[in-house]
């Protein structure tokens, strides 16, 4: 899991996971560009320049300080000028805005697509292109790993955005893990459970998710880095796109969607009868907070 001479870029990698990524990574011998707006977990302005600060107590480290829809380009060019390459990618950023579907703003759900989603597919634009030449040259081919959630595979109430861009960030991780399979750079994603300001905000609806909550704020984002760094390394040169999770010690493969039942439609028209037939593959209806409501093992 040695990262020397490898370079990273961490989006959203001031503050929580991301500077648990960011710190792990350089503590394995890469270097990283942190790529942090210092927003709120909102979104609204709060430490505009921390980049900048939290660099300065890093080796091998510099910062872009704003938004990652904006400053993908400037964050891979200052990547190969300080430090000569783009190896690795961590899509980290993200914010929060909850509201259930029937009140939603659209505001606040084209904000949190931007950072979420968007910046997520900006930076790979613009350092994939960076990535497959480097491994054209023979440089050893990178890793990309792209946080997402368990809200964008199970759901949870009011976060319509949060939930539909961790989705589509799922989606991001499949195609750009076929895009690149030829060029040996590697795509997953992790979903994971740590004391964060996400964790912070959650209001919960019912005992399992006020369970959920307590328990999910005593888990350290340690766990979280250090699969993403064996990710980011040689180590995992035959994972590729894949879906993982990490609660504390444990650490899980999910299931992607494939087909569970078929059934066959008559010629003449649906047969209600069917839906009976498909009803054993249906998924329970509950939240994220729910499903992962145990005790971690820490």
């Amino acid at each position: 899991m040695k990262l020397d001479n490898r370079v990273a870029i961490v989006s959203g990698g001031a503050q929580g996971i991301g500077l648990a990524i960011a710190q792990d990574l350089v503590a394995r011998g890469a270097s990283v560009v942190i790529v942090d707006s210092g927003v709120s977990i909102s979104g609204e302005p709060a430490q505009p320049g921390l980049a900048d600060q939290v660099v300065k107590s890093l080796p091998r480290a510099a910062a872009v300080c704003g938004d990652i829809a904006e400053l993908a380009q400037s964050a891979v060019a200052l990547a190969q000028q300080r430090f000569g390459a783009v190896d690795i990618v961590v899509n980290n950023a993200a914010i929060i805005r909850d509201g259930f579907i029937f009140k939603s703003d659209p505001a606040a759900w084209d904000a949190v697509l931007r950072t979420n989603l968007t910046g997520a597919q900006r930076l790979l634009a613009a350092a994939t292109p960076v990535m497959r030449d480097q491994a054209k040259s023979g440089r050893s081919p990178g890793s990309i790993v792209n946080i997402v959630s368990t809200a964008g595979i199970y759901g949870n109430l009011g976060q319509s955005a949060y939930g539909a861009a961790k989705a589509g960030l799922i989606g991001l991780t499949r195609v750009a893990a076929l895009d690149l399979a030829r060029s040996g750079i590697r795509c997953n994603a992790v979903a994971p459970f740590a004391a964060t300001r996400v964790t912070e905000s959650i209001k919960p609806a019912n005992d399992a998710q006020a369970a959920y909550k307590e328990k999910a704020l005593k888990v350290p984002a340690a766990y979280v880095a250090r699969l993403v760094s064996f990710l980011a390394s040689e180590a995992a040169a035959s994972v590729n796109g894949q879906l993982f999770g990490v609660r504390g010690r444990e650490v899980f493969v999910f299931s992607q969607p494939r087909p569970k039942e078929k059934v066959v439609q008559p010629r003449d028209g649906f047969d209600a009868a069917l839906m009976k037939q498909l009803e054993p593959g249906f998924a329970d209806l509950v939240t994220d907070l729910e499903a992962f409501s145990g005790d971690p093992i820490l």
